[in-house]
């Protein structure tokens, strides 16, 4: 199945976890892609993972200038952009929402939530052609204990994915994701050294792998999903099926 063939998708954080997992789908279903991350060797090794339809910008996902020269990228390696995924995110900060740095706090929006609109923005003026997907959470649909500014920064992508869809349609589509526990190094900290308890919260009793959230992804981009904007599709295993009594 190739539904991305002869596309172009910009996927920012894509070098390693649920980014990198997101890039695979897309190329092994036609689509060339450009990936973004902080660390050029990081890249480097992804960008020979995926192979020849495959390439990379290094740089911050809140910094301008990066954005300029990842779109200056892809418009002169392929001319044309498609899709764009919206994956890069931070979590600098673990416990009570009251005891967090207002500059981390300041931070976490910057890179989570403009950097997003910042993204989508410039990704328009290039010429954006069909189909936005931003990352959110879990932690952004109910209380997050020890990760309650990521929540909030998670809640305000939903609500970013509601507005932008209104303001693109009819040409674009925007939906977003809301995956629970998925096992990457970036949410080792939720689940490491106890791995089976908090599996246990889910109905399907495993925690999420990146593919679980590449296939989605993936469904949202492509025309499967023509009828489809203003969406986010919670990836939890089962975990919010149950009304606590």
């Amino acid at each position: 199945m190739e539904r991305f063939s002869d596309r172009v998708a910009l996927i920012t954080g894509g070098s390693r976890g649920i980014g990198f997992a997101i890039a695979r789908r897309l190329v092994a279903e036609g689509a060339s892609v450009v990936i973004t991350g902080r660390r050029q060797e990081s890249l480097d090794a992804a960008v020979a993972a995926l192979g020849e339809r495959a390439s990379a910008v290094a740089g911050k996902a809140d910094d301008p200038a990066h954005r300029a020269v990842a779109f200056a990228h892809v418009a002169e390696r392929h001319g044309r952009l498609d899709h764009l995924v919206n994956n890069a995110g931070i979590n600098p900060a673990f416990g009570p929402l009251l005891q967090i740095d207002s500059a981390i706090a300041h931070k976490i929006l910057a890179v989570n939530v403009l950097a997003t609109l910042e993204w989508t923005r410039d990704a328009v003026a290039a010429g954006l052609a069909r189909s936005v997907v931003n990352l959110s959470s879990v932690s952004g649909l109910s209380a997050s204990p020890n990760i309650a500014f990521y929540g909030i920064s998670k809640a305000a992508i939903i609500n970013l994915t509601m507005q932008l869809a209104d303001e693109l349609a009819p040409g674009l589509r925007v939906n977003a994701v809301a995956p629970a526990v998925i096992k990457t190094d970036f949410a080792r900290a939720l689940y490491e050294g106890r791995e089976e308890q908090v599996a246990a919260q889910y109905r399907l009793q495993r925690l999420g792998e990146p593919d679980d959230v590449a296939g989605p992804v993936a469904f949202l981009l492509s025309d499967d999903a023509a009828w489809i904007t203003g969406q986010t599709l919670v990836i939890d295993g089962g975990g919010g099926m149950r009304t606590a009594l």
